[in-house]
């Protein structure tokens, strides 16, 4: 007693044409692309993406220091926001005390917008005492992780559904191709016959 399989096709068919098996196995190699191959590209990619901006902020903390310095002019004025972003930073004239020796300096640092003279302000300076930007954080580090994983996936998934348009349109070409063969085998018999 044979027992079937619901979707296996193991029997000789006279119907069936070599393109059909390749079409078969054509929509699962496509398949298993979609379904394990495009989110494992996104996944490494997302881990490697992980490892560089992990490293990139490991050496903007190594490179950088924070201080408390005193603005000795007013930063722009804040910006008015509606969904609760951040206030822009800007580049202005700050004095702070160096940690280790006590002395004195004056230099531009980046301070948030609307902050006046006079304030206190927690500023990053670089080793030449540069005012640079606040080194990136674990958050934004993650951040940058998910979008680089999502991007990557959702280009795999693009290539992938690609490749099997592609696929599909050649094969459908050379399934009319094996149907006009077919016909021209067939044709003559059938205008030979008499109703």
């Amino acid at each position: 007693m044979r027992t079937r399989v619901p979707g296996r096709r193991t029997r000789r068919n006279p119907l069936r044409r070599r393109s059909d098996v390749f079409d078969t196995w054509a929509a699962l190699v496509f398949a298993v692309l979609l379904c394990v191959g495009a989110p494992l590209a996104g996944v490494v990619t997302g881990l490697r993406a992980y490892d560089d901006a992990r490293a990139q902020a490991t050496a903007q903390r190594a490179a950088r220091h924070e201080v408390s310095a005193v603005l000795l002019e007013d930063a722009p004025a804040a910006v008015s926001s509606t969904e609760g972003g951040t206030q822009p930073l800007y580049r202005v004239r700050v004095r702070w005390t160096v940690p280790d020796s006590g002395a004195r300096r004056t230099g531009r640092a980046l301070v948030p917008a609307g902050t006046r003279q006079g304030d206190r302000a927690e500023v990053w300076l670089d080793r030449q005492g540069r005012g640079v930007e606040a080194p990136v954080t674990g958050t934004m580090v993650w951040q940058h992780t998910l979008t680089t994983g999502i991007w990557a996936m959702g280009g795999a998934t693009a290539v992938v559904l690609l490749g099997r348009v592609t696929v599909r349109r050649a094969s459908e070409r050379h399934h009319m191709a094996e149907w006009e063969r077919e016909w021209e085998r067939t044709e003559p018999e059938w205008r030979n016959r008499t109703p």
